[in-house]
Parts: C-alpha cells; sequence; structure tokens
C-alpha cells in the first residue's frame, strides 16, 4: 500500500517545451494576424516610409528636381544648424517646456486615478471620468479659444477684474509665464485621458492585499505607500521612459496657435523651427537638419531612460 501510495504521488517528469513551426503558428493565430494588417499597414506607410526622406537632411533638396537629382550637401546642414542662435533658443524652449510638464503634469493622472480609485460610487465615478475624459476630444483651437475667453484681455477674468476696480490679469500674453500656460492646458486637455492606463493598473491589484493590510491595521495611507504605488510602479517608469523619449515633442500646434502671443523668443520649439525655418522659407533641408537632430536625441533620451529603469529592476520598454 505504501509503495502504491508513492507510486501515485511520484512527479511526473516535465514535457519538453515544444517550439511550433511558423507555418503552424500562422495558421493557429491566423484571425489575430489578419485583425493586425491594417495597424502595419499604417505604421509602415506613415512612420516608416517617410524615414526615406531623412536623406534630404544631407542634401540641398529642391523639390522641383525630387531626392535623386538635389546636389548633395553633406555635414554642411547640420553646421549651419549649430551655428544658428534661433536653434539653440528653440532647444533651450523645448527643454524648458519638457521639464515643466514633466514636473507638473507628469504625476496628475495618477493622482486622479488614485482618487477615483477611492470612490465607493460606480455611477459618480463613471461621470467623473466621463467628464474629465471629455476635453481630449476638443481641438487644440477649441482648447485655446476656451482659455482666451476665460483668461484673455477681453475675458471673464479680467472683466470681473474690472467691474470690481483691480488691475488685469496679462496672462495669455505674458511670455513669463507661458511655459504655466501652455502645462496648464495640457492638463485640462489631456490629464484626463491619461488616467486610463494607471486606473487599469490599479485594477490589476490583488484586493485580498488591501484586506489583509487592514486587518493588520494599516491605514489608508499606508495601504496605498505600501500596496497601490508599489502596485503601479511598474506602469508608472513605463510612461515615464516614453515620456523622456518623447521630450523633445511638445505640441507644435499648440505653440504655433500661440506664437504671436507671446513671441518666437518664448514660443520657438524644435518642431516650430522646423516649420518656420525650413518649410515656411523653402529650405526644406534645413528643417529636415533640424527634425533629425531632434529625433536622434529622442532616441539616446528614451535609451537611457531605459536603461535607468532597467537599473532599479523594471523592465521599461522591454526586458534584457
Amino acid at each position: 500500500m505504501a509503495r502504491k501510495t508513492e507510486k501515485n504521488t511520484a512527479r511526473k517528469p516535465s514535457q519538453p517545451h515544444v517550439r511550433l513551426h511558423w507555418r503552424i503558428r500562422l495558421r493557429r493565430d491566423k484571425s489575430l494576424v489578419i485583425m493586425t494588417i491594417p495597424a502595419v499597414v499604417l505604421l509602415l506607410v506613415f512612420n516608416y516610409a517617410p524615414l526615406f526622406g531623412l536623406i534630404t537632411a544631407f542634401q540641398y533638396y529642391d523639390p522641383l528636381v525630387g531626392v535623386w537629382h538635389s546636389p548633395w550637401a553633406g555635414l554642411e546642414q547640420f553646421t549651419t544648424l549649430v551655428q544658428d542662435s534661433l536653434f539653440w533658443g528653440a532647444l533651450k524652449n523645448t527643454l524648458y517646456l519638457s521639464l515643466v510638464q514633466l514636473i507638473l503634469f507628469f504625476p496628475i493622472p495618477i493622482a486622479l486615478a488614485l482618487l477615483l480609485n477611492t470612490v465607493l460610487s460606480e455611477r459618480l465615478r463613471n461621470l467623473i471620468q466621463s467628464i474629465v475624459y471629455l476635453p481630449h476630444f476638443f481641438s487644440w483651437v477649441l482648447t485655446i479659444t476656451i482659455f482666451q475667453q476665460m483668461l484673455g484681455g477681453a475675458g471673464v477674468l479680467n472683466q470681473f477684474l474690472r467691474q470690481h476696480g483691480a488691475g488685469t490679469w496679462d496672462i495669455m500674453t505674458n511670455s513669463n509665464t507661458f511655459a504655466l500656460l501652455v502645462t496648464s492646458q495640457a492638463v485640462w486637455k489631456e490629464a484626463g485621458w491619461g488616467i486610463i492606463v494607471f486606473l487599469a493598473a490599479l485594477a490589476a491589484i490583488d484586493t485580498h492585499l488591501y484586506e489583509a493590510a487592514a486587518v493588520d491595521g494599516a491605514g489608508r495611507w499606508r495601504r496605498m505607500w505600501h500596496i497601490t504605488l508599489p502596485g503601479m510602479r511598474g506602469v508608472i517608469v513605463l510612461l515615464l521612459v516614453l515620456r523622456l523619449g518623447n521630450a523633445l515633442t511638445v505640441g507644435f500646434e499648440q505653440l504655433l496657435l500661440q506664437r504671436v502671443a507671446v513671441g518666437h523668443n518664448a514660443a520657438d520649439v524644435l518642431d516650430t523651427f522646423s516649420f518656420y525655418y525650413g518649410i515656411a522659407t523653402n529650405n526644406y533641408s534645413y528643417g529636415a537638419a533640424a527634425g533629425l537632430f531632434k529625433s536622434v536625441i529622442s532616441l539616446l533620451l528614451i535609451w537611457g531612460a531605459n536603461k535607468l529603469a532597467h537599473f532599479f529592476g523594471e523592465d521599461g520598454l522591454y526586458r534584457r
């Protein structure tokens, strides 16, 4: 009897992992592959095919003769670029706006997700989510118009101040506070949409951990510090890496619409620099050189941020 029990409880040897042939996997996942074809085509057409145009950064590009017949310039466009004071001013504005938005904007979706997670009424939570999501679907033209109507020279705020004998407040045309204005517009428009990923991360946390912590006497703040935030850490690090990689891309349309009001010294970033001093002046190669410079720096930033995430034990964009 003992031998029989021992025989029944003995562990069976694990079966070796059989790697399926790619044709078998393709036949098995045919439906999923077909679903991804439109997205892959869009990615190839609008993201990878335009990379061929980067060759114009090394030419004196003339659209009348095309890429193949435009004279070669080598690195002359980049030499002119690094000697241009306007370019360095645009780079400085880009880094400054990115830093302000990283400090003031990035934590807000996390805080909103934590607040919404504490709302017990599902109906109230859905109502709040719908309200904060709504501005994401507004265009930048409409968003800036709303801010102009509220904070502009003839806006609601200044009219209220005039009616009560107080001085007006210059907000929409003040270059000194333009970074705060741009960040507040981005927060109002995109913070609600940004909480979607964090709410999904919160939903993935095991609720039994909260129950066990409550039994052990942990209060709300200690549960948030020791359970909620560690459960969201991977998503936070991933989005932070993506944010750093996209740091040099600061709302082209948003800044383009407000450039006249505050002046180019405050509103010019790398994207608007490429447009105004490249495309608008028919100097396409110069604009392409500025765009390529931005892309290379962005690639280095995202690579460095991902290495930093690996250093702290997170996966980042990919595992080591």
